[in-house]
């Protein structure tokens, strides 16, 4: 009887405050740097070097991040990996398995996890885009078909570290990704948030500093670059992804194999050329913002004139302070509603219609395929000529830049 009650108070000890007998604020930390693990597991593992092969990952680390997952998510590497490679290919169509654009914020925001399982049961999807993840004995006799057993396990390590409170902690691990990865990055990054880029998808960036999500709130800047192992691409924004892939990498654990491409300014040419040409098409995404940035300076020069000289209305200042706020956007991203109220805005502005004109005259030295590479170079000759002496000095300012820009 005295063994029963020692193994009783035994028991009732480690369930009241398991092996470690943490403090509360123990396991508070505890949760947060278990869940951050997950976080980080997520976005270097499956994100960037599986799904984008913006990385090689050591055996090492793959395999711990492997075993991570499978404990605290039961995600299988393959349909993660499907399901992500569908997206891009899909983005913001009905086919994209989780774009609010189609579905609705409410719907990818609360239903994500949902939505990602529905899509995993799909053969074809997992065929199609599934391709080059990880096909070894543990991932087939374990991992893929025993995945639910290793969240089980690690309920049962929590309570035995932490006591019923384990539990609880465990119930973190569990609702952390479909909270931040399903709802917040597949949703709120499609709806709501900065852009950097014009990408032909509505992706954002929620916020500068990506370190809640392991860098994932830099989503726009993914989208733009999706190959690339660094998400940050803005000297004002921080990565803490790519923090932990840089260390990984100095200490060889991973190469990298891509990172955002980055403009180049040298001398000012006298005339643009076949490399001038190069650095435009290898760092177009960049240029068109850079392009916006001196739309939004023009604008503001106009609004600025339209003050000083009074008497234009309260309707022609709405107007430009609408094409303040949109007239850098591509059409396509624009509300329909106020549509009319900019064409307006740039009806009545000769510069802005320079502009704008200009704009798609440059879009087009990277999307016409039927046009020589040496007719390219005279067609944006022609442009920064152009440019230089439409007596904007935005627009003139940046195609010295251009001129400047090196492959």
């Amino acid at each position: 009887m005295e063994i029963f009650w020692s193994i009783h108070d035994t028991v009732v000890n480690l369930l009241a405050h398991g092996l470690l007998g943490a403090s509360w604020w123990q396991m508070v930390l505890a949760a947060l740097v278990m869940t951050h693990i997950t976080i980080a597991a997520v976005t270097i593992f499956l994100h960037r070097s599986q799904a984008h092969r913006a990385l090689e990952l050591h055996p090492i680390m793959s395999h711990f991040f492997r075993l991570w997952l499978w404990l605290t998510t039961g995600m299988v590497t393959k349909e993660w990996v499907a399901i992500h490679r569908k997206h891009h290919a899909k983005c913001e169509t009905e086919e994209d398995p989780h774009s609010p654009v189609t579905r609705g914020i409410d719907t990818v925001f609360w239903k994500g996890s949902e939505l990602y399982r529905a899509e995993a049961k799909n053969q074809e999807t997992l065929a199609k885009y599934g391709h080059n993840t990880p096909d070894d004995w543990i991932e087939r006799h374990l991992y893929t078909p025993y995945s639910w057993q290793g969240v089980a396990l690690m309920m049962i390590v929590n309570v035995a570290l932490f006591g019923a409170a384990g539990v609880t902690i465990w119930a973190v691990q569990m609702i952390w990704i479909p909270v931040t990865a399903a709802g917040i990055i597949n949703g709120i990054g499609h709806y709501w948030g900065y852009r950097n880029f014009e990408a032909v998808d509505a992706s954002t960036n929620i916020s500068p500093w990506g370190i809640i999500i392991g860098g994932e709130e830099l989503h726009n800047n993914h989208h733009t670059y999706p190959t690339s192992a660094k998400l940050s691409v803005k000297p004002y924004e921080f990565d803490i992804g790519w923090l932990y892939i840089r260390i990984m990498e100095t200490v060889g654990l991973a190469t990298v194999r891509k990172t955002p491409p980055q403009l180049r300014l040298g001398a000012i040419k006298p005339v643009a050329d076949n490399k001038t040409l190069e650095a435009l098409i290898a760092n177009r995404y960049e240029v068109m913002a850079r392009y916006a940035k001196a739309v939004r300076q023009a604008v503001g020069s106009e609004l600025e004139r339209l003050k000083a000289q009074g008497g234009q209305g309260s309707a022609r200042l709405a107007q430009m302070r609408l094409a303040r706020q949109w007239l850098h956007r591509d059409a396509d991203k624009i509300p329909q509603k106020i549509k009319p109220e900019l064409e307006r805005a740039v009806g009545q502005s000769p510069s802005l219609a320079k502009f704008m004109t200009m704009r798609e005259e440059l879009r087009q030295l990277w999307t016409r395929t039927n046009v020589s590479a040496e007719q390219l170079v005279v067609d944006l000759q022609a442009w920064c000529k152009r440019a230089e002496e439409s007596g904007i000095a935005s627009l003139q300012d940046f195609a010295r830049n251009l001129r400047a820009a090196q492959a």
